[in-house]
């Protein structure tokens, strides 16, 4: 990894990040601002008229401020009936226990609350939710969690798991599993903002590719250096190179900063309680190492925020809250709930996730999800798409389980449909059927029911 990577890179790299964040900050405030600003126009216009009371009748100047006042009435009666979307989602949390979510093979169901029979439509894909459950290798595996989603609006259409030791338990919504080499998609894009890195930038590394060692992470070039672009590191997953770029290039803020940036240690609104995705990252720079490349089992992952993070990627670097509840009604059909999308906020740069795009592109293409997506180009329906993900694997501690992600997306090369999708495997003695497989699987049977559809919607021309 050379040096010409100085110091006025990333004060502009910093600096260009800070000024787009402020302006994304100013955007989300629009809104309050304009408010703002009316309010302060009819409270000067009062006063003015106040100083040139000598000259109104009294009669008209109570007429004046009695318009005046009327918009401002209106407003706040506005503002006072206006749902709070964390404070609506809360409400909708009362109502569900997680466990009626597991496994749900029906678009809907109906559940009691306060002596009150309430019904309640999800955005979940029955079909897909049966096919997949089929699918799952109950044998060689303790944990399986898949969700997909529709990036865009944060649907959740696909929520199946498998939880050995605890079938009462969802492991989509768990967060003990090592997010592993998915970290690269956050510390990636760190390096490209903080670094000034892309998809082309030349990078080197000495010793194995899987391995992390401390002296990986000199900054070397010699006869045994290997070089590769960015984007190949991040293909193969290459832990040296993203070491170096977590103990020598970015820092421990940094890190913690994108972390945040892409919902770490920090509750996600969702209509079902979930814990938050764990990083804990520590003063030693080793241990950003370790951070930066995934090579380390506390930092922790759910397969529902896993799907988030690959929604950023096609979401122009927006993250968007997950939402599996269309609405919730009582017996006389009024809405109790009704599910909206909403952002969190700019995770990173538009440009930034072009690069991400990218590198995810290259990881099915000639990475460490090539053999999973061999002949992806001749299949029928993958033909028609593009694919990108990551995938990461690691043991636990005991290493008597291995876990085995694959984090992705799949969009319409001719159209906008577009699917983010999430797996986490935990293989026992035997692996099994892989998380890469298993998103395979779900990008396939999704966007095939999606075509069968569109083309029998498409009108028919008589001959002749």
């Amino acid at each position: 990894m050379s040096h010409s990577m100085n110091n006025r890179n990333r004060e502009t790299a910093g600096y260009g990040w800070r000024a787009y964040q402020a302006g994304i900050k100013l955007g989300k405030q629009r809104r309050q601002r304009t408010r703002t600003v009316v309010r302060l126009l009819f409270m000067m216009a009062a006063v003015a008229v106040g100083a040139c009371g000598l000259f109104l009748s009294i009669n008209g100047f109570a007429l004046y401020r009695s318009n005046a006042s009327a918009p401002l009435q209106a407003a706040a009666a506005s503002k006072e009936n206006a749902q709070d979307p964390r404070q609506d989602k809360l409400r909708a949390r009362s109502l569900l226990d997680p466990g009626m979510l597991i496994n749900l093979q029906e678009a809907g169901f109906s559940l009691e609350a306060d002596g009150k029979r309430l019904q309640v439509d999800t955005s979940l894909d029955p079909d897909l939710q049966r096919y997949m459950l089929k699918k799952m290798d109950r044998v060689n595996s303790r944990f399986i969690g898949i969700v997909a989603a529709e990036p865009a609006s944060g649907k959740i259409i696909l929520l199946s798991g498998f939880n050995k030791e605890n079938p009462d338990l969802d492991p989509c919504l768990d967060n003990q599993f090592p997010a592993a080499s998915i970290f690269k998609i956050i510390s990636a894009a760190a390096a490209v903002e903080q670094c000034g890195l892309n998809s082309d930038s030349k990078m080197r590394f000495n010793g194995y590719a899987h391995t992390l060692y401390k002296r990986q992470l000199k900054d070397v070039d010699n006869r045994y250096t290997n070089h590769i672009s960015f984007r190949d590191s991040f293909a193969k997953s290459i832990n040296p190179v993203f070491g170096k770029i977590g103990t020598l290039y970015l820092n421990k803020s940094q890190l913690e900063q994108y972390a945040r940036q892409f919902g770490f240690n920090q509750e996600i609104d969702f209509e079902i309680e979930f814990p938050a995705s764990h990083l804990n990252i520590e003063d030693a720079s080793y241990n950003w190492a370790e951070i930066a490349s995934g090579f380390n089992n506390t930092t922790t992952l759910s397969p529902l925020h896993g799907v988030l993070l690959a929604a950023a990627v096609v979401n122009n670097g927006e993250l968007v809250e997950p939402t599996v509840i269309d609405r919730i009604t009582d017996a006389s059909g009024e809405m109790l709930y009704q599910g909206a999308p909403r952002s969190m906020r700019q995770a990173i740069e538009p440009s930034t996730a072009v690069v991400l795009n990218d590198m995810m592109q290259a990881t099915v293409r000639s990475g460490t999800a090539r053999k999973t997506f061999r002949g992806y180009r001749k299949d029928r329906i993958l033909s028609q798409l593009t694919i990108g993900g990551k995938t990461g694997s690691i043991f636990n501690r005991k290493h008597d389980l291995k876990f085995d992600w694959f984090v992705g997306f799949a969009k319409e090369i001719k159209g906008e449909k577009t699917l983010a999708v999430s797996v986490v495997v935990a293989h026992e003695e035997y692996i099994g059927i892989r998380a890469g497989q298993y998103a395979r699987m779900v990008i396939r049977k999704h966007f095939s029911d999606y075509f069968s559809k569109r083309d029998e919607q498409k009108p028919s021309h008589p001959a002749g």
